[in-house]
């Protein structure tokens, strides 16, 4: 006779970090030099670096976004899309792949932009589908350039609000693939209810930060996230 598989409650919100794609061969976005695939961060993801040399940032987003297009979502993505199966789930990505959506994730929230998108640099309600190169002189219909729908260095993060207000509504807050060093997206934690549960997932500890109240659970997305899940029920 099979046992009774323990029914979970509630809605869970997952924080996705850059750990999240890494395994899907998508590098973090810098390393430990501070680069981020060579670049200074503030020559290529700026918008000081986008008005002095927008040919520069275009290349530099065209080949990221030729990265994800090229990439799967790895077993951490896949385990969260079937996750929705048995209870609601709603994804906060700093990342700026569609790899959640591609996996079937159908409640995903982007902080920080999607690569596979562009929106005018005048008007940021027009904003379009993206699949090729991005060159100088494509510009939107009201005639502005078109940029990657990115948000870079010192711009405001639109999509925080309705971040925080998910999180608040939030049963259980799962992160997992963020060493949560990065604000104001690392500031969301704080937002859970008194009662939230919280589990985290990552292979290494994070300086400074206070597990206390954490549940940790020391591996990578694809390793640990599916067996965890399983685990759930």
């Amino acid at each position: 006779m099979m046992s009774e598989r323990r029914k979970p409650a509630g809605r869970a919100v997952v924080l996705t970090g850059a750990g999240m794609s890494a395994e899907s061969g998508l590098r973090t976005f810098r390393g430990a030099d501070g680069l981020w695939e060579g670049h200074p961060v503030e020559e290529v993801a700026t918008p000081e670096a986008w008005a002095r040399d927008p040919e520069r940032v275009l290349h530099f987003y065209n080949e990221r976004r030729r990265q994800v297009v090229k990439a799967e979502p790895n077993a951490g993505h896949r385990a969260l899309a079937e996750w929705e199966r048995s209870r609601p789930v709603t994804i906060i990505t700093q990342n700026i792949d569609d790899l959640h959506e591609r996996a079937g994730s159908h409640e995903v929230v982007h902080l920080h932009g999607q690569i596979r998108k562009v929106r005018s640099s005048s008007h940021e309600d027009l904003l379009y589908d993206w699949e090729g190169d991005l060159g100088q002189g494509d510009c939107c219909e009201r005639g502005s350039q078109l940029r990657p729908h990115v948000v870079w260095f010192g711009e405001a993060v639109p999509a925080m609000a309705e971040a925080a207000r998910i999180v608040r509504e939030a049963d259980l807050l799962l992160v997992v693939g963020t060493s949560l060093a990065v604000y104001p997206a690392a500031g969301l934690v704080h937002e859970a209810p008194r009662a939230c549960r919280r589990v985290w997932i990552n292979p290494e500890g994070a300086e400074g930060l206070s597990l206390q109240g954490w549940e940790w659970v020391r591996g990578t997305a694809a390793s640990s996230l599916p067996g965890w899940i399983q685990r759930e029920g």
